[in-house]
């Protein structure tokens, strides 16, 4: 896709992916007072010190995947979150799930990608703990790793709206994640993207 081409769009992306989710886990941390959720081996016993954002960014300057593992990593943690609802993205597995998904997302889209034991060391995990998150992560997904074009594309598509149009989303806006997981700032699921495109297809 040449869009993903624009050299100012994979830092405005990785800012806003990361401003999403730190709202995400934020509000979270609030609900898992009020909410029983399981904990996961992405699960840390503390926060990481390092913030999402730098996390991103480390991921985006060394992992050396295409832009688009970006976009696909961003579907599997909407299918994770939606598929494990009792274990919601919060301060403490986002960046474990972030590592996993890249990892998972290149070597599902890219030619050339590097082993686990190089994906834990910028991930600041042992490899080991880097099996282990890639396993689980397959097994949450259901191993429904393939992406359909127009399921890429309408989420490429909202995020660059997204992008373009509006700043970060807020608190408030995040908030609604507690329920319906990341799903809520698309507003659709891929089922009906998949179901509105074949209709446009016809017409």
């Amino acid at each position: 896709m040449a869009e993903l081409e624009n050299p100012s769009l994979m830092p405005n992306l990785i800012t806003y992916l990361s401003c999403l989710l730190q709202k995400v886990a934020e509000s979270n941390d609030v609900n898992c007072r009020f909410q029983p959720q399981k904990v996961s081996v992405f699960h840390g016993l503390t926060r990481p010190t390092i913030s999402i954002q730098s996390y991103l960014d480390r991921i985006y300057k060394y992992a050396n995947c295409s832009p688009s593992c970006f976009i696909v990593a961003y579907i599997y943690l909407d299918r994770f979150a939606k598929k494990k609802p009792t274990l919601p993205i919060n301060s403490f597995n986002v960046h474990r799930l972030l590592i996993t998904s890249v990892m998972v997302a290149a070597k599902f889209m890219d030619d050339i990608y590097y082993n686990n034991a190089y994906y834990a060391k910028v991930g600041g995990i042992s490899t080991i703990e880097m099996n282990y998150l890639e396993m689980d992560f397959l097994f949450g997904l259901g191993f429904h790793l393939n992406v359909a074009p127009n399921t890429f594309y309408t989420y490429f598509t909202y995020l660059q709206r997204e992008i373009m149009l509006q700043p970060p989303p807020s608190i408030a806006e995040s908030s609604l994640s507690l329920d319906r997981s990341l799903k809520v700032h698309l507003c659709f699921n891929e089922e009906e993207s998949s179901h509105q495109n074949q209709q446009q297809l016809a017409v």
